[in-house]
């Protein structure tokens, strides 16, 4: 079995490698990921300028491969000229930070690198673990994470998806990880509304002109069985399971047109 492993946290990210150990004893690993961080990045692709790829030797002293560009990228390098063949699994993280909701789904590179796998019908599982602390949420390189329990999760899960596949209809799986697990249980979610409320900074430079930085403040999850409250709230890991068809019913708009 061949997992490839990406992220949108960069090559030395301490996520990547977690997933890595995780999974190395069942999978014959790849990791292929961004040069550097590129959160918030979403599924974009490079395509007005060149990439490059530059071999790493890993902190545990695996091979690795970094690409100059996102997460897509990285993933698109991967399949198409990396690999000689489609992998078993594909594993998107860990991610540094949570990646729940709707508003914010297309905007997470995690998300983005899992999407691009998912849409050439490889079994991925993109999977994030809640951090409370906000210095290390988009830092490059290796972070003092301890990521036992993620891995542990990432293994039965991927173990799972290796034995049966994923259900008719499901395309990726979005796991999220709560920083205090309450159990060693998965609970079956829905999109929460969206992730951060934005707020807007605006400041002015040394010429008296405004300029702005986008931040935002978590959302208030009020509804249970989405995976906003089921992870925050109650500290269970979650799993959502989602379809890249974004098609709505087709049969209503034509109704709609006449």
């Amino acid at each position: 079995m061949k997992a490839l492993i990406s992220n949108d946290d960069g090559i030395t990210a301490s996520g990547i490698l977690a997933s890595k150990k995780a999974v190395e004893d069942i999978c014959e690993t790849y990791i292929v990921a961004p040069e550097r961080q590129q959160s918030g990045i979403g599924h974009a692709l490079t395509l007005y300028e060149p990439l490059r790829v530059n071999e790493h030797i890993l902190s545990d002293g695996s091979k690795g491969y970094g690409v100059s560009g996102t997460p897509t990228d990285a993933v698109t390098i991967a399949l198409f000229e990396i690999l000689d063949k489609k992998p078993d699994i594909m594993i998107s993280g860990i991610n540094t930070g949570y990646n729940i909701g709707k508003s914010e789904l297309t905007t997470s590179g995690t998300l983005g690198a899992a999407i691009e796998a998912a849409s050439f019908e490889i079994p991925t599982i993109a999977i994030s673990q809640e951090v409370t602390r906000d210095d290390v949420k988009f830092e490059n390189g290796e972070i003092e994470i301890n990521f036992d329990f993620a891995g542990k999760m990432l293994k039965k899960l991927v173990k799972h998806v290796l034995k049966k596949g994923l259900p008719e209809g499901v395309d990726l799986l979005n796991v999220n990880i709560p920083e205090n697990p309450s159990d060693e249980e998965f609970e079956i979610t829905k999109l929460a509304k969206r992730m951060y409320i934005p707020i807007i900074h605006k400041r002015l430079d040394p010429r008296g002109k405004p300029y702005y930085w986008i931040g935002g403040e978590p959302y208030k999850f009020d509804e249970p069985g989405s995976d906003g409250y089921e992870l925050c709230e109650s500290q269970k890991t979650t799993i959502t399971p989602l379809n890249i068809d974004l098609t709505s019913d087709i049969s209503l708009m034509k109704e709609w047109l006449e």
